[in-house]
């Protein structure tokens, strides 16, 4: 048998450097990523929500996801993996395959906040690739039956002249609502008694039984029909200005509390490393998925604030969120346990 001939070098050094081409798009998002993101969606995509069903980030997940399988043309399946305030469901897109068929439903909070006060399974900075900003939920401070003042500063004079009579609830330690409280306790000088719990559900219970004074806890719908039937009253709220459906409710930061003025932000989120073609393409997606009147009223409903723009801006906040907690965290001498 002969020998085939040899490859002459000119042809050997187009091949490599094509070849190298290739694999150079590939990693930037370019022509190799584009023509993946063009194909994407070939199988359903698993939207995980960070949180129990039933609840207002629920609600919007399968809204969301209702739209994007109808805008691309493939099914969005939506998988609830609740617990640790959102840290479970984060840590399961962290450990999924960067291929576009894993997105997480979550607030900020597991990427920003909970890595300052406690353990996570992973790096908020490296293993997770923001998407879309979806919207910012309000942070109401409640008056349960248990608490007869009328105002916020009704709270702070009993918190001072009857200490520890005034109690406190939070949806978790290390929580948005926990990091509020503490604030407060600090520029106030008030002696406020923290009640944490381990979620929202049985918090809310307890607020209708008036098991404790006041709480802080996300804005929702159902919390909208409590206070309209007049079982809770909301004092004051974290958010950049008043919101219209409470709208003679002044902000933390109107009342003199600006570090305790916290909303929480919600978001997509896929693992690391996803190509950027197809973060972009979902980018787009979500964007036009989130003007959808259906879905913005289904936000404004709950008293929820549609937010939207690119994965570039997500990211900057997250990083500027995660700093800013870092530095409250370490003030305030905040613990998870």
């Amino acid at each position: 048998m002969s020998a085939m001939p040899a490859m002459p070098a000119f042809r050997r050094i187009s091949l490599l450097a094509a070849a190298a081409s290739a694999i150079a798009a590939s990693l930037s998002g370019g022509p190799a990523t584009a023509a993946t993101a063009d194909a994407y969606p070939s199988r359903p995509i698993r939207l995980i929500v960070a949180y129990p069903t039933g609840g207002i980030s629920d609600a919007v997940a399968r809204a969301l996801g209702e739209r994007l399988s109808a805008q691309m043309g493939g099914s969005v399946v939506v998988e609830n993996k609740a617990g640790a305030g959102g840290s479970i469901g984060i840590d399961a897109v962290a450990k999924a395959a960067p291929d576009g068929y894993t997105l997480g439903f979550a607030s900020t909070s597991p990427l920003t906040l909970t890595p300052h006060v406690g353990h996570v399974n992973y790096d908020p900075q490296r293993d997770i690739a923001p998407v879309m900003s979806v919207m910012y939920s309000p942070v109401l401070v409640v008056a349960t039956p248990s608490f007869a003042g009328k105002s916020f500063q009704d709270l702070l004079a009993q918190a001072k002249t009857r200490p520890g009579s005034v109690r406190w609830a939070t949806s978790g330690l290390g929580t948005i609502g926990h990091v509020m409280l503490e604030q407060v306790k600090s520029k106030a000088h008030a002696d406020l008694t923290l009640i944490p719990y381990k979620g929202a559900g049985q918090q809310m219970n307890d607020a209708l039984g008036g098991q404790f004074e006041v709480m802080s806890t996300n804005a929702s719908p159902m919390l909208t029909q409590h206070m309209e039937a007049g079982r809770l009253r909301a004092l004051a709220v974290g958010a950049p200005r008043r919101i219209a459906s409470l709208a003679g409710v002044p902000t933390l930061a109107e009342l003199g509390y600006p570090k305790a003025n916290l909303t929480s932000t919600f978001g997509i989120f896929a693992p690391a490393r996803t190509p950027p073609a197809i973060v972009a393409r979902l980018n787009a997606e979500l964007n036009k998925a989130l003007a959808e009147p259906e879905v913005r009223e289904r936000l404004l409903k709950g008293g929820e604030v549609p937010t939207g723009g690119t994965a570039a801006q997500f990211a900057a906040a997250i990083r500027a969120e995660y700093d800013d907690n870092a530095r409250i965290v370490k003030e305030a001498g905040i613990k998870a346990d």
